[in-house]
């Protein structure tokens, strides 16, 4: 994929990503090491709560996001830089799920005090294979200009 300069983007543009399949494994590995809540750790008590189920924490699914985006949803020239944003999880995560993200351009907006740069406002929804939001962001990213 072409690197991508503030001037290749206009509002409207989308980007759809690759695919990446949840299991119970990663789920528990993530929580583990992250967020270690029953929910996300063990099946048996994972259905005596809110989720009624294994569910996998939304910062696994904010990271494996962020994942398919700088792997093959958005490939911005000098990497994917945050400035903040908003950040939902509809639904939750469960294994089997395959996750995609769609992305969709909000705003591109130049720097008026720097000439090299500007931002664009991002909206990413991560799907399962049913087309169901399991998260959705909004972010204001840092794009260069060509130099």
């Amino acid at each position: 994929m072409a690197e991508l300069y503030l001037e290749d983007f206009a509002v409207g543009q989308r980007f759809l990503s690759a695919t990446h399949q949840l299991d119970a494994g990663q789920i528990k590995a993530f929580a583990a090491q992250f967020d270690p809540q029953p929910f996300h750790l063990d099946e048996a008590l994972a259905e005596k709560t809110f989720f009624h189920g294994l569910a996998a924490s939304g910062w696994h699914t904010a990271a494996i996001t962020m994942s398919l985006l700088v792997r093959s949803g958005m490939p911005i020239a000098g990497g994917l830089i945050g400035a903040g944003g908003e950040l939902t999880w509809p639904r939750p995560t469960r294994p089997g799920d395959v996750l995609q993200v769609e992305s969709e351009i909000l705003a591109v907006t130049p720097s008026r005090s720097k000439p090299e740069r500007g931002m664009i406002t991002v909206r990413s929804i991560t799907r399962n294979q049913k087309g169901e939001a399991v998260q959705d962001m909004t972010t204001r990213m840092l794009v260069w200009k060509k130099p």
